[in-house]
């Protein structure tokens, strides 16, 4: 299986990388921007670097949009996942054009309330996991798995 795993620095990469027995066993190839933690892809993975994108940072995201649908018709992934953040959302809209499978994984930080990220993405996706399970009263269509560690 060809994966897409898309994510920002931080605690999103740290939740991807949380997933790697999963992932490590198929074709993949990484989106995010470069930072002192994601720097440790450089060489060592296919990685699509692109444009530093932050919540509401709106034009960046359609820029970022252009930049999925290219890497998304070159790539030819099965499957996108995200562990968010903003630049999860042009990536997983972008994918819906194509007919990809999409899963987003919302952070270990959200107990009660989604991101924006994933408030934006949650009606779209076809696959969305939380990290708390009392998420699942609020989101019907969201499954718990546990947490990523």
């Amino acid at each position: 299986m060809r994966l897409l795993l898309i994510c920002n620095p931080g605690g999103h990469f740290s939740t991807m990388l949380g997933l790697k027995e999963f992932w490590s066993a198929h074709y993949r190839e990484w989106v995010t921007y470069p930072k002192f933690d994601t720097e440790r892809l450089r060489g060592k993975e296919i990685v699509h670097w692109v444009m530093m994108q932050e919540a509401r940072m709106l034009g960046r995201a359609v820029v970022n949009f252009f930049h999925a649908l290219l890497i998304l018709y070159q790539s030819k992934p099965d499957m996108v996942i995200s562990t968010g953040a903003s630049l999860a959302v042009p990536f997983i809209y972008a994918s819906k054009i194509f007919g990809i499978k999409t899963v987003f994984i919302e952070s270990i930080s959200r107990s009660q309330v989604l991101s924006l990220s994933g408030k934006l993405v949650y009606y779209v996706v076809d696959e969305f996991y939380v990290q708390w399970p009392e998420c699942l009263e609020r989101y019907p269509k969201a499954k718990y798995k546990g947490l990523i560690a």
